[in-house]
């Protein structure tokens, strides 16, 4: 029955990102990634990772999400900047498509097309907390670093002249 929830809302979770990426409106765009983004919280649940759906939740769907509220609220965004940018990036969905074709390749072919093995299926939560704090931290902290400096980059490239 997990399986079936789980495949449920990835389903889900595949259609919201879409709806994310193709809608004209920033803000309705914004519901649909939070409508993805709780759809893979869900997935994780159905799986059993209950920790990964938890921070699915805190971190992506509230704090992350409330940080692209913010830079929406502050980017200018009138009908001729909206052209301007459509203009500038028409052909830019090429790369990004290229690269997630070579990764849905191996998923597409099957789990062993890869020839690597699974790993463990659990993580104990005091394992994971010693890699992110022990010989992890310097990266994630230039993580937390690079997140800051988008944002000051976006607030800088939104004010109103």
């Amino acid at each position: 029955m997990s399986g079936f929830i789980a495949l449920w809302c990835a389903s889900a979770a595949l259609a919201s990102a879409l709806l994310a990426v193709t809608r004209p409106g920033i803000v309705h765009g914004l519901m649909w990634l939070v409508a993805a983004l709780l759809s893979l919280a869900g997935c994780f649940y159905a799986l059993g990772a209950s920790f990964a759906g938890a921070v699915q939740v805190l971190v992506y769907a509230g704090a992350i999400v409330a940080v692209f509220v913010f830079v929406v609220m502050t980017v200018d965004a009138t009908p001729e900047a909206l052209a301007e940018e459509r203009a500038r990036l028409s052909g830019a969905w090429r790369l990004p498509a290229g690269v997630v074709a070579l990764v849905a390749l191996p998923l597409l072919l099957g789990p062993n097309s890869t020839g690597l093995e699974p790993g463990p299926a659990t993580v104990p939560l005091k394992a994971l907390g010693a890699l992110l704090f022990g010989p992890w931290a310097i990266g994630v902290e230039i993580a937390s670093a690079l997140l800051l400096a988008a944002l000051m980059g976006a607030r800088h490239l939104g004010r109103r002249r």
